[in-house]
């Protein structure tokens, strides 16, 4: 039962990863039938973040009041029929209605899984939690390669067609063969008060929360849009732009994998500081045009960005954990949400090198002021 569990939830994440980054592949095709600009596609695409960001605080206590098992299949529907309503679209206000949509679906695939693994693997959480993150980002791997040739194939449409067909099936399987408690143990159930004030007043919270919003944010404004687009913009096929961004997906895995096994051995925030140093590295790369090592190191140490929620659970009291990881995932996911939009209307007025220097100078910004976690650590 244990390990149908672990499938079944790392599965919804699967999807959520998909969804998030297909838009990437999809870019060219988008902007080209429906007369997308760069700000209209950076907007349409960032809605999923804003959609799912901003489900995150209520979903926290509909995930402790009701559970997982119920939660997040119901949400899963919202985002098959956003999946519908984006594949069926034929202006941009129904192509961004159906993107919300597939955001407030998945909003509950990454923390409906951890509160779940929670009850389910108490003695390895961490382990446990970590697989699931690097087994469901293979998700973005699918949105690569995979998803370019089945473009090929059915066109973008029909993906999205498809793909909602599969996300019904999931929830399905989900409410079915899941529970939200090991048999003999019983639902905790939710508790009174929200405690965010006291997490707001938390100054080292907030300094993590800043660099998930600058880290988490580069990250995947990349992974799911701009890093596909700019490879459009330098005038590579979509083969060859797939190819990339399974680079990029396939080196997010690997460090999704070996975040935690790193953060355990050297400490959460010296690992946390080095890979942010190294994906700005690759940002740097990237305005050089020396694109496989760019992608290369954005996806691998840009996966670190995951450790902002393995070190907020270091900074609160063990009762305010699921607020303090709510909270800096809030900002990681809002960060996307901004900075993939904002990215969009910097390339539209600027140019692609002004828009990616402003996620450099915005990174070495939330690291200076990162600074002082990684000397109280140390001391």
């Amino acid at each position: 039962m244990a390990a149908r569990v672990f499938f079944l939830f790392t599965l919804g994440y699967f999807l959520s990863y998909f969804y998030r980054s297909a838009n990437a592949v999809l870019a060219k095709d988008l902007s080209r039938e429906l007369g997308l600009g760069p700000a209209e596609l950076g907007f349409m695409t960032s809605l999923f973040y804003l959609a799912f960001a901003a489900a995150q605080l209520p979903l926290g206590g509909l995930l402790d009041r009701v559970g997982p098992r119920a939660v997040t299949p119901a949400l899963l529907l919202v985002a098959a029929l956003g999946s519908v309503v984006f594949g069926l679209a034929q202006s941009f206000a129904v192509l961004a209605l159906g993107r919300a949509l597939i955001g407030v679906g998945m909003a509950a695939a990454l923390m409906g899984s951890m509160r779940a693994f929670s009850l389910w693997f108490p003695r390895n959480y961490a382990t446990v939690s970590t697989l699931l993150v690097g087994l469901g980002a293979t998700g973005g791997l699918m949105a690569a390669t995979p998803l370019a040739l089945l473009k090929e194939a059915l066109g973008w449409r029909g993906v999205f067609l498809l793909g909602a067909f599969v996300v019904a099936l999931v929830a399905l399987a989900l409410y079915l063969g899941v529970r939200n408690t090991p048999p003999g143990v019983a639902w905790p159930g939710g508790q009174r008060g929200n405690g965010l004030g006291e997490v707001f007043r938390n100054g080292r919270l907030l300094r993590v929360a800043f660099l998930a919003f600058a880290f988490a944010g580069s990250f995947l404004a990349l992974q799911t849009l701009w890093a596909g687009d700019y490879a459009y913009h330098l005038g590579l096929t979509a083969l060859e732009v797939g190819n990339l961004l399974f680079l990029y997906s396939g080196g997010a895995v690997l460090g999704f994998l070996v975040s935690g096994y790193l953060a355990d051995r050297l400490g959460t925030a010296r690992v946390l500081l080095a890979s942010a140093l190294l994906f700005a590295l690759g940002l740097l790369l990237l305005l050089l045009k020396a694109l496989v090592p760019a992608y290369a190191l954005l996806g691998f140490f840009g996966a670190f960005n995951i450790l902002t929620l393995t070190q907020a659970r270091e900074l609160v009291p063990s009762h305010l954990v699921g607020r303090g990881t709510t909270l800096v995932n809030l900002f990681g996911i809002g960060g996307t949400f901004l900075l993939q939009w904002g990215v969009g209307v910097a390339v539209e007025a600027l140019g692609y090198a002004l828009a990616f220097g402003g996620l450099l100078a915005l990174l070495l910004l939330a690291l200076g002021l990162y600074l002082p976690l990684l000397h109280k650590s140390s001391g």
